[in-house]
């Protein structure tokens, strides 16, 4: 059944109006620029999915997804990768009571093309073509916002051109609006932007970079590998997702669900993650709480020579808040992931902390009716996460601080090759196009191939291991 706000108690205050549309607009062959209206920060559900779930139908999805509404969250990432994701997001977006106060106009639908299975790409025209269609209807939408290629290193740089080029006519069919590129390999995302804008005179609009601007990592950030390059490539948002590390950075270590163990992290950076954890603990904090913080903080900084001023969530139900309320410079692009009630909520107030601590944060809370002195609390607070932080990255030291694993890995072999029963299935019409690819939802996102684990060895999470409150 729905859930609705009544079944969550920081929603349960007065029903509000429609929410106001996004402020887009094409007019005269000329689109608002994504810079401008993409939110700061993204609710990513690759947790909807097999990897970080033993049952991601068994999670309240759509009151999660009501949840982050109801806290200002205005853009949500998916993929058709990402096992059922595309269909429970889309199912909890078309609930009646979302479809009334959140209307389509009003938040922003990011998917992606082109990975398949763990070892399975297709970016040719009529798969892109079929995928954008499928994903259409699974999300119960007639259009999309941001469409990614998704993990281009697993593939040519031709391929990911010919992609590129579906997608940008699917945009002026008006099924989607913007277009990017995403995957780890922070070398092929840059000289793949910089090939597009070459090929074809026209920049990418975003990169989704993943696992690259972490305690752990913080390449995305070089003068060399990471912004400077896709700010050169014309690429106008850069998007880090993956802020824990795909799960690395937390006092219990890799997320293992249906799939096992799938992190390609190797054993000496699990053992040092560790030693970074318990550095943690005997300072009265948790590795989770302090990575999270300091990416989603420092990013937005960082981040905003490629941002966005888009309106940021408020972390607070009910209230709106616009990115001139906080200061109005751009802010880095985040991309979170939670899979209950009480990661969102506690990863609600420390963004809402995050905010307090920008320009303008005094007057904001003073307006607000909040605490008079939140700003100080939250500068004072990143004076200590920052501590931390550098704690840590001393721990992990050489070679693991700045460490990348491979990706793909060597000797990989693209298993995808197009049948004609699969050419047949690519020129269905929309009306089949969810019958067009009948594979398992048992696929983990942007990781090597996964062994399967049986459920009964499993250990099951505690209750207590969720992310605390700071």
């Amino acid at each position: 059944m729905a859930a609705t706000p009544d079944e969550h108690p920081s929603t349960t205050s007065t029903f509000p109006t429609r929410q106001k549309p996004l402020p887009y607009s094409f007019n005269n062959g000329q689109r608002t620029p994504l810079s401008s209206i993409l939110p700061p920060l993204v609710f990513g559900t690759a947790t909807f999915n097999y990897q970080y779930s033993h049952d991601p139908f068994a999670l309240d999805t759509t009151g999660l997804v009501t949840s982050a509404l109801t806290h200002g969250i205005r853009a949500f990432d998916t993929s058709p990768y990402y096992g059922p994701s595309e269909q429970l997001l889309g199912d909890a977006l078309a609930t009646p009571f979302v479809r009334e106060t959140f209307p389509r106009s009003s938040y922003m639908i990011l998917t992606k093309v082109g990975r398949i299975a763990a070892e399975e790409f297709d970016y040719s025209a009529s798969w892109v073509r079929q995928s954008v269609l499928r994903s259409l209807q699974r999300l119960h939408t007639d259009y999309l916002d941001l469409v990614y290629c998704h993990d281009i290193e697993f593939v040519s740089a031709a391929e990911t051109l010919e992609a590129v080029r579906t997608l940008r006519t699917l945009r002026d069919e008006g099924k989607i609006r913007y277009v990017g590129i995403s995957g780890y390999p922070l070398d092929v995302l840059g000289s793949t932007a910089e090939l597009i804008l070459r090929e074809t005179g026209e920049p990418i609009d975003c990169v989704q970079s993943y696992a690259h601007f972490t305690l752990q990592n913080q390449a995305l950030a070089s003068p060399t590998l990471g912004l400077p390059r896709f700010q050169a490539a014309g690429v106008q948002v850069v998007t880090n997702a993956s802020t824990l590390g795909m799960g690395l950075l937390r006092r219990q270590g890799v997320p293992i669900a249906a799939l096992g163990d799938f992190h390609p992290a190797p054993p000496g950076l699990r053992a040092a993650v560790r030693q970074a954890s318990s550095f943690c603990d005997a300072h009265g904090e948790r590795i989770e709480v302090i990575a999270l913080r300091w990416a989603l903080e420092t990013w937005s900084a960082v981040g905003a020579a490629c941002g966005s001023r888009g309106d940021p969530a408020s972390g607070l139900p009910w209230i709106s808040e616009s990115n001139s309320d906080v200061g109005g410079a751009k802010m880095g692009v985040s991309v979170i992931g939670v899979s209950n009630a009480q990661e969102l909520e506690k990863t609600m107030l420390v963004w809402r902390s995050i905010l307090d601590g920008l320009e303008g944060g005094e007057e904001t809370a003073r307006k607000a009716g909040r605490w008079s002195r939140a700003w100080e609390w939250s500068c004072n607070r990143r004076k200590a996460v920052c501590l931390l932080a550098e704690g840590v990255q001393e721990i992990l030291g050489s070679p693991w601080f700045g460490y990348s694993w491979a990706s793909p890995e060597p000797g990989f072999v693209n298993k995808r090759a197009l049948s004609e029963s699969d050419a047949a299935a690519a020129t269905t019409s929309a009306d089949d196009v969810e019958s067009a690819d009948q594979k398992e939802y048992i696929s983990p996102p942007q990781s090597p191939e996964a062994s399967a684990t049986a459920a009964a060895v499993i250990d099951q999470p505690a209750q207590n291991q969720a992310l605390p409150l700071r």
